[in-house]
């Protein structure tokens, strides 16, 4: 086989199982990376270096490898942009954890947030009570945005907060 195939078709093979391991571990346990995190990104990156350019450790053959990468990622987020089936597949919803000042108890069991983390996420928007708190939600990325009304001036607030927790879920 040509070199140069033999390294697009690993290099192909390994970023769709990357993006399958993504959406199977939770795609927000990206959204902050803390040092076990950068060091399971390197040892992962290291990994299947072999399994995409195999024997082939010119400056060539880890280019290829990267271009393959880099256009393979475009074309998914093409597909992704065009077609929803495909968007489902590979991303996940947002969530309600919070509306109109009430907790969603069973939304919040089944994203795994406790009360307390939820409420730690409310407080560091700047928020003292959920009961303020008009939105609360769980976005695709793992980040919790947070829209409150200033009892004072009446005007709505927002926040994002990135959450710490790994989102374990997958679309139903």
């Amino acid at each position: 086989m040509n070199p140069i195939l033999d390294i697009v078709l690993r290099s192909l093979a390994v970023y769709a199982f990357m993006v399958i391991a993504v959406r199977v571990f939770g795609k927000n346990q990206l959204s902050q990376l803390n040092a076990g995190d950068v060091i399971l990104l390197l040892l992962i990156s290291n990994a299947v270096q072999n399994a995409m350019v195999g024997s082939n450790s010119s400056l060539q053959g880890g280019l290829v490898a990267a271009i393959v990468l880099f256009l393979a990622n475009f074309i998914l987020k093409k597909f992704i942009f065009k077609n929803e089936k495909i968007k489902e597949l590979i991303e996940d919803r947002p969530y309600i954890l919070i509306k109109d000042g009430a907790v969603l108890p069973d939304v919040l069991k089944k994203v795994q947030i406790s009360d307390d983390e939820l409420e730690e996420a409310v407080h560091e928007h700047g928020i003292e009570k959920i009961s303020e708190v008009k939105l609360a939600i769980l976005e695709v990325d793992g980040n919790i945005s947070v829209i409150s009304t200033d009892k004072v001036t009446g005007q709505t607030h927002f926040s994002r907060h990135r959450f710490k927790l790994r989102r374990k879920l997958r679309n139903e």
